[in-house]
Order: C-alpha cells, then structure tokens, then sequence
C-alpha cells in the first residue's frame, strides 16, 4: 500500500515531468482514495476502461491518455461527466502520463515498443521523443513480427526492398517525423498512424514507413511503469487491453 500524494510524487520525479510541455496535465488528474493498493493500467482513460477497473475494484487507474486535453472544452458535460462521476464516486484516482511516458528510457513506450520488436542499440535523437536503432531482421518477418506482437497487420509504405538494417520510430501519432527519420538515412521509420502525405514522401525518399497503431504501439510503456510501481511499492496491478483498431 502507498499513499497517494507519494507516489504521485515519486511519478513526477521518476518520469522527469516537469522537463515537458505537454498538450495535458502529467500526474494525478482525478483525486480518489487516499491510500492505494490496486493498480489498474490501461493505454486511454475511456469509459470502459473505467467501468472495467471499477469491476476490478481498483484504487488507481494509470493510462497514457487522460481525461484531460488542452484544446478540448473546458466544461465537464456528456462523456467527460460520466467518467469524472464514476471516479469521484468509487474513490478512484485517475494517473495519466504522455509525453513523459513516451520519451523515458526504462519505461518509456518508445523503448518498450523496441524491446519488443527486438532493436538493438536503440538510443533516443538528441534527447527527443524519435529513436533509432539496428535491426537483424528482413522487412517480411519484421512484419511478421509486428502483427504477431502487436495484434494487427500493419500497414507498409514506399520502399519495398526485403533487406533492412536500420530504423527509427515514434510510438502513437508520430508520422510527422517522417523527415526527421529521412535524415537519418534509416531503411524503416515506423509509427502508429500516418497522413495523406506520408505514403508519398517515404516513396519518393527510399523510405519504407510502417504504420502500426496508435494504440497498439504504445500499450507498453504504462505497463512498464506500473511493474516499476509495483515492485517499488508492493502493490497489486492488472493491465486491461480495452481493443482500439486505431
């Protein structure tokens, strides 16, 4: 059992969230019980998750997408009501990391989507939130790889050649370093969605740019850091796969 303002605390120092400029709040966003023992984690803090963690009788739901956005409205009606109401009233609070959970490098999306996808010398860009890295693997069974870890087919863009030996990435929504990727001269640049833009620009660069998920790629950095809290802490957690095709 932890108290809740201490492992709120140790977050923010752990995730180094104050370095960040985020497009939403890092931390505690939804007060509940004091005291927390169960931990739920999921990748966004959707109405469903919350009635699942509810079920599971948590006292903390940890996610990578909160509730809270800076260019959503700020009054608290329809869904948002909802979701805010079932916290409040099953004393739940709501954790969410972003930026931070991205970029860090034992528990971060980014280096947890690699160690997955068996990288080596995976190391960030200048400190960013692109990393790159080696790969020992042909384009088909890296493909291969991908559907049978993540759980979809990705989508493969421009360059076809079979041989690979280099790639950068970017977990969630991150086809817009597409550029950044082409200058590091890599075989591969793979993030979770992509644009009307980049099928061209990866052809038109040798590039081959796979799309994996915005969801898929980044369920592992929350469960990351909830493993870190639970061995830190001794507390109890359950990740809970709420299906998003996106």
């Amino acid at each position: 059992m932890v108290n809740r303002d201490e492992l709120n605390n140790y977050c923010a120092n752990f995730l180094s969230v104050s370095k960040y400029k985020d497009y939403c709040p890092n931390g505690l966003q939804v007060e509940g019980s004091l005291n927390i023992n169960k931990i739920v984690s999921g990748v966004s803090a959707n109405l469903d998750l919350i009635e699942l963690a509810i079920d599971e009788k948590a006292d903390a739901i940890f996610v990578h997408h909160g509730i809270f956005w800076n260019n959503e409205s700020n009054v608290i009606v329809g869904s948002k009501r909802k979701k805010i109401d079932l916290l409040i009233k099953n004393n739940i609070n709501l954790f969410a990391y972003h930026l931070p959970l991205d970029a860090h490098s034992e528990v971060g999306n980014n280096v947890e989507l690699g160690r997955i996808l068996g990288i080596k010398n995976m190391k960030s860009v200048d400190d960013s939130l692109l990393w790159h890295g080696d790969l020992d693997n042909d384009l088909m069974n890296f493909t291969r790889l991908i559907q049978k870890e993540l759980g979809r087919v990705p989508e493969i863009f421009g360059r076809k050649n079979n041989s690979v030996n280099s790639i950068a990435w970017c977990t969630g929504g991150a086809q817009g370093f597409i550029d950044e990727a082409i200058n590091l001269k890599v075989d591969i640049y793979l993030s979770g969605e992509v644009s009307e833009r980049t099928p061209a620009v990866a052809k038109e660069n040798n590039l081959t740019y796979i799309s994996a998920g915005h969801h898929a790629t980044e369920r592992y950095g929350v469960q990351a850091l909830c493993e870190h809290l639970c061995t830190k802490f001794k507390l109890k957690q359950q990740f809970i796969e709420v299906n998003n095709s996106v």
